[in-house]
């Protein structure tokens, strides 16, 4: 499943200048650019693009009133990926040497904070309402909500119901506002507005637990980043909780993951006994399930090539390999 070409019938114009309004968006400055150009290589777009499907729902809307805002909901998304890799201390991201490896964390985190500030600057710049400036206040707080709650239980295993709280913090209240703003921006009725967060919720969800798998069973070439990552900086996912619900290796399993210091060895002893259980299909059979509960919320009164598109979308989170 090729994600961008789900989109290119209905957006591919819109595309061709969302990258360029990014690129300019980060050009004021030589040293930012050249801290930041590289995060934005090979990333999906997926947020701004759903924005921008969202608000092309019914009828075509301006560029000079989607784009300010797609650039800034790529902006938030990559400043939280900065910070991330601060408190992961990753060395890699997207394939590239992260801004944490290459400059250190005290620039990494102005980094992260420029793009914050940028992306509020371009909304207020345009004359946003006060609802959409409400809704990316909103969303950074959950952002950091669900951040501050995973640093905090490092190498604890979490609930479902936890593990559920902080992936629709960090992943789905994300895709939803991304979906709600391009509504709101449409000017479509409240009941078409709720349906497409929900659609939006449906496939942040989906895409959070297939992101967990990815972690240990993802091709690295293709990644861009080893196995075992959150396991490495002691974030427990969805596999490892079933797999320690559903394991005879349970206590072995849990001995790894929580006793902090993790090694390479310890991450293959891992996924083997993730592999020997059925938990990889449980987290497949869960995001199915969210991509289920998405397509259902899907307004009938969508343009056909932007229902295919989120419906191709919701296909592309479920199948995808990075």
């Amino acid at each position: 499943m090729n994600f961008v070409a789900a989109l290119n019938e209905v957006a591919a114009k819109n595309l061709l200048v969302l990258e360029e309004r990014i690129r300019q968006a980060i050009a004021d400055d030589p040293f930012i650019y050249e801290a930041c150009a590289p995060l934005f290589k090979g990333g999906k777009r997926l947020r701004p693009m759903l924005f921008l499907l969202c608000a092309n729902s019914k009828a075509a809307c301006p560029p000079e009133k989607t784009m300010p805002l797609a650039v800034a909901l790529e902006l938030i998304h990559t400043a939280s990926l900065v910070h991330d890799d601060i408190i992961d201390a990753s060395k890699k991201r997207r394939g590239v040497e992260t801004a944490n490896s290459k400059y250190g964390a005290q620039i990494a985190v102005l980094v992260g904070d420029y793009l914050f500030a940028k992306a509020f600057q371009l909304v207020a710049d345009n004359d946003y309402d006060v609802q959409v400036q409400l809704i990316l206040s909103k969303l950074v707080k959950n952002l950091c909500v669900g951040e501050i709650m995973q640093d905090r239980s490092l190498f604890e295993v979490p609930t479902l119901a936890e593990y559920y709280i902080r992936i629709n913090l960090k992943t789905a209240v994300f895709l939803s506002s991304c979906c709600r703003l391009g509504a709101i921006v449409a000017e479509m009725d409240a009941r078409e507005v709720e349906n497409l967060t929900a659609y939006g919720s449906g496939l942040g969800l989906a895409f959070q637990i297939i992101d967990d798998l990815l972690d240990f069973f993802g091709d690295e070439k293709i990644t861009g980043k080893p196995h075992g990552g959150d396991l490495k900086s002691g974030v427990i996912t969805l596999p490892i909780i079933r797999a320690l619900a559903v394991s005879d290796d349970a206590s072995a399993l849990r001995k790894l993951v929580t006793g902090g210091n993790v090694t390479t060895a310890d991450i293959d002893a891992a996924i083997k006994i993730i592999q020997a259980t059925d938990a990889v299909d449980y987290c497949r059979t869960r995001a199915e399930a969210h991509i289920d509960s998405a397509r259902v919320n899907l307004p009938p009164a969508l343009k056909t090539s932007v229902s295919l598109a989120l419906e191709q979308i919701a296909d592309f989170v479920v199948d995808r390999t990075r």
